[in-house]
């Protein structure tokens, strides 16, 4: 709902004329809803932009918040959701910080009872309204784009390729492997692969706690990826009850080598590389 050149003009006046008042009595109110979260300063700032920017806007006539002249003001309304988004607060808390200006704005007109101040008060509030859904849109948009990242950092950091030894790397699989994590550990590690030039690659599944067809299958591909690069894959942390299940499904994993502990991998290849390992003897009592 957009006002009327005549209302953004009352708008304007009262604002003006109560600058000191209506931002130090939203900044009471915001200050209460968020119980000490935000210093008195920074809340008193985020006020003032807000209040600035609402009289810039209805200066240019007849006030809608998708006009031109209202830029500003979004652009405080979205920065102000970002902001709060990224410190941890909740959409109600955000949205209450632009809402409590509808309190501030009854305080001010309940002195005048004429019909056109009611009025008034009901135009002002429904564009208080859209600016509060503007901002609970502008927080959403900014929380999910937090959450997809974080989703995305945490994504990697579950499937590291670690280098174990010159010329053999490591894939330590933790969790369940579906579609979109699978794709991840193919690309990392044949990038790994060629940073490194490994001709061999583990991939230790000890932390996968059941294998399935698609699990197989992931792993499998992932293999395929892997010798495409000239690098051979062994994998790892075939316990007991994973072997029974692989048996059970009828999978098959062909010539691709197998281990029952990353150790066990490791020294399968060293030998193939030629480097000699010793399992550790205990030391005899003189």
């Amino acid at each position: 709902m957009a006002l009327s050149a005549e209302e953004s003009g009352r708008l304007t006046g009262l604002l003006d004329e109560h600058a000191e008042r209506t931002i130090q009595r939203w900044t009471e109110l915001v200050a209460a809803s968020l119980r000490g979260r935000l210093s008195q300063a920074e809340l008193r700032r985020q006020v003032q932009e807000l209040h600035r920017a609402i009289i810039e806007a209805a200066r240019g006539g007849g006030f809608d918040l998708e006009s031109e002249s209202a830029d500003e003001l979004r652009a405080v309304l979205a920065e102000l959701s970002r902001g709060r988004a990224r410190q941890g607060f909740t959409a109600t808390e955000t949205a209450i910080s632009v809402y409590a200006l509808k309190d501030v704005l009854l305080e001010l007109l309940e002195a005048d009872a004429t019909d056109t101040a009611l009025r008034d008060y009901v135009a002002f509030s429904s564009l208080v309204d859209q600016m509060g859904l503007f901002t609970f849109e502008s927080f959403v948009r900014t929380r999910e784009s937090l959450i997809a990242d974080q989703a995305e950092q945490l994504l990697e950091l579950s499937t590291p390729v670690v280098k174990i030894w010159e010329g053999v790397v490591a894939v330590p699989l933790v969790g369940t492997l579906d579609s979109a994590r699978a794709q991840v550990v193919m690309e990392r590690l044949l990038q790994t692969l060629v940073d490194t030039g490994s001709p061999y690659a583990i991939i230790d599944i000890t932390g996968v706690p059941a294998v399935d067809t698609q699990v197989a299958q992931h792993i499998l591909k992932t293999v395929v990826a892997a010798r495409l690069m000239g690098a051979d894959c062994i994998i790892s942390g075939i316990r007991p009850q994973i072997a029974q299940t692989i048996v059970a499904l009828g999978i098959e994993f062909g010539d691709i080598a197998t281990k029952a502990s990353l150790a066990d991998a490791l020294r399968h290849v060293l030998r193939l590389t030629g480097v000699e390992t010793a399992r550790r003897q205990p030391r005899r009592e003189s």
